[in-house]
């Protein structure tokens, strides 16, 4: 700063931020031209519990910057508030609506297990580890005939964004804490970010059929942190329950439904829809899948949707089982084909009756992205490279970061950008959802990344230029092993390890369904070769949907050890019968290598 102060005639120039209103942190802190930790510190002191990729509004941007001896000019601010004008709905038009409740907590503490005895339906098996990797939005309908909606938000701690973006749409949080073990960190994270949207809790303390589970001593922990339960005198419900047998759950929902009668909710069903984009993939077959959360409103097929810069019609409209629905009124969770991209996970969406304005709209927020991004992309100085001469051994790691949700993308994101050190940069060159593609690879050899495929695989032509051009590509299905194989590259302590190999690729051209056996599909082997104990992958449309075993391979009737590249082959898949014509059957061999980046 004192180098500014020196030049009077540029003091006015350098110490006004042009920028726009929810900008997130680590933008802000490259705009300044501090590090991203002393932004969230700043924060911090200042009572605001934030995270590298969390967006501030403008009242917190002004606050934050002043502190850094900055002015802000905001861009189009007064437009953008014009445009979002919030519409006021008369009381009379208000009627009832579900609670929209989210499930928080430390991770393996039991959400999801009991989301899935609720729902009489297995998710976890869906999820890799048993480890939720994203949002999940479910509708449920008790036998009373009451309805509540859940989200449920992953525990580990590098979701600490998604769990945020799950307390800012939710009525109520259940807070599951595992009565065998303790409050833990991402527990109390949670806790904070309920109070922080002031949303009110109920705990939920599982597994207290558990040998070694002590409620009283999560209580007793509870209370450290000024939270006093009912049976403690406070004002907190909770209620022990196993969600594995199901021991209590009936009672948790009638608490669930008491705390939601004490808040009377209400929204006006007669109107154009508007809430929150839950999750966003893309599929292939189908185009970009978004799960939104329809808050106020009633959402039909065909209505014209903008959420942030990205617009469309809605042209199909599903729950989250996959069955077809025409409309959704307030609280309902679905998913909606139509949208011309995948919108960022926690951005509100709003229903617009004229094309031409939602059409402008979308487009001149994705040209202020554009000019934040511009601005915000920092270029070496010559200050830069004198500091990185004086290190020494200072390097930077680029990343590609692709994923299967943006939800997952983010997280990966956000807790990668955190491990940089004063030695070893780590820079995320660009993230998007979708399969691997030629341009991506362009990009790592353009930029000397390495692209980390979350979920997701590369196209034939994309695997084919990243092995001419040397590009290494790392896939996972595990956030926080990623996040761990990273850390220890930088640290320099990658040990040899088993590693995936694909050994060979094949496409299944015929499906056939044999009665007591199965499905069966007839394939041909492109490359490589498959034999009897080869370990696949199901890639569909360049997303990883199924990892598991051969439960036969045939050559015509007669059951081989191997088939080469070129020639064709039956096989049935162990425990799995939902093949189709065109899915990629990758089959792969673990070995022991020395891993490098």
């Amino acid at each position: 700063m004192a180098e500014k102060r020196a030049i009077k005639e540029g003091e006015d120039v350098d110490s006004k931020l042009q920028l726009t209103e929810f900008i997130s942190v680590s933008e802000l802190a490259n705009l300044m031209d501090v590090n991203f930790t002393d932004v969230i510190s700043k924060c911090m002191s200042l009572g605001i519990m934030v995270s590298i990729n969390q967006r501030l509004d403008a009242e917190v941007i002004e606050l934050v910057a002043s502190e850094f001896g900055f002015e802000v000019e905001f861009i189009n601010l007064e437009q953008e508030a014009e445009q979002e004008a919030e519409i006021i709905d008369a009381p009379e038009d208000m009627e009832p609506r579900a609670p929209i409740v989210t499930i928080m907590g430390h991770v393996d503490h039991g959400k999801t297990s009991l989301l899935d005895y609720i729902r009489r339906a297995n998710v976890v098996a869906g999820e890799a580890g048993g480890i939720t990797q994203h949002i999940g939005a479910y509708e449920v309908t008790l036998e009373n005939g009451k309805e509540i909606t859940f989200l449920d938000t992953p525990g580990h701690e590098a979701f600490t964004a998604m769990r945020a973006r799950g307390a800012k749409v939710t009525d109520i949080a259940v807070i599951v804490v595992s009565a065998d073990d303790s409050v833990m960190p991402q527990t109390k994270e949670a806790i904070s970010h309920a109070q922080a949207a002031g949303v009110p809790m109920i705990f939920a303390i599982n597994k207290i059929d558990k040998d070694g589970a002590n409620p009283d001593r999560i209580r007793e922990q509870l209370s450290a942190m000024n939270i006093l339960v009912e049976e403690w005198g406070g004002k907190y419900q909770s209620q022990d329950i196993s969600a594995k047998s199901g021991l209590n759950v009936d009672l948790l929902l009638e608490k669930i439904l008491l705390e939601a009668e004490i808040l009377d909710l209400k929204a006006n069903p007669n109107r154009f829809a508007n809430g929150s984009v839950v999750e966003a993939s893309l599929d292939k077959g189908r185009g970009f899948v978004s799960t939104i959360l329809v808050q106020s409103g009633t959402l039909k097929i065909g209505d014209m949707i903008v959420a942030g810069s990205i617009f469309g019609r809605v042209k199909a409209m599903t729950d989250e089982r996959g069955k077809k629905k025409t409309k959704a009124g307030p609280s309902t969770p679905v998913q909606i084909l139509g949208l011309n991209g995948a919108p960022q996970s926690g951005e509100k969406f709003k229903v617009y009756d004229d094309e031409v304005e939602a059409k402008e709209i979308a487009n001149h927020r994705a040209q202020i992205l554009r000019e934040q991004g511009m601005r915000t992309k920092k270029h070496i100085t010559l200050d830069e490279i004198g500091r990185r001469l004086a290190l020494g051994n200072f390097k930077q790691l680029n990343v590609i970061i692709k994923g299967d949700v943006d939800g997952s993308v983010e997280a990966l994101s956000d807790s990668l950008q955190r491990l940089s050190t004063a030695e070893i940069a780590v820079s995320v060159v660009h993230k998007a959802v979708g399969q691997i593609t030629e341009s991506d690879v362009l990009l790592a050899t353009a930029s000397d990344a390495i692209i980390l495929g979350f979920q997701v695989r590369p196209s034939s032509q994309a695997a084919k230029l990243a092995e001419n051009e040397n590009i290494e590509i790392r896939y996972y299905s595990i956030i926080y092993d990623a996040i761990d194989e990273i850390r220890s590259a930088m640290e320099g302590l990658l040990e040899p390890k088993i590693e995936k190999k694909a050994v060979c690729n094949i496409e299944v051209r015929e499906v056939f369904k044999i009665t007591g056996v199965g499905t069966i599909a007839g394939c041909y082997v492109m490359d490589g070769k498959i034999k009897r104990d080869t370990k696949i992958n199901l890639v569909r449309e360049g997303i990883v949907i199924y990892t598991g075993e051969l439960a036969s391979l045939k050559r015509y009737k007669d059951d081989v050890k191997e088939v080469l590249s070129g020639t064709e082959c039956g096989l049935g898949i162990k425990n799995y019968n939902d093949l189709k014509e065109g899915d990629i059957i990758e089959g792969y061999e673990e070995i022991e290598v020395k891993r490098t980046l």
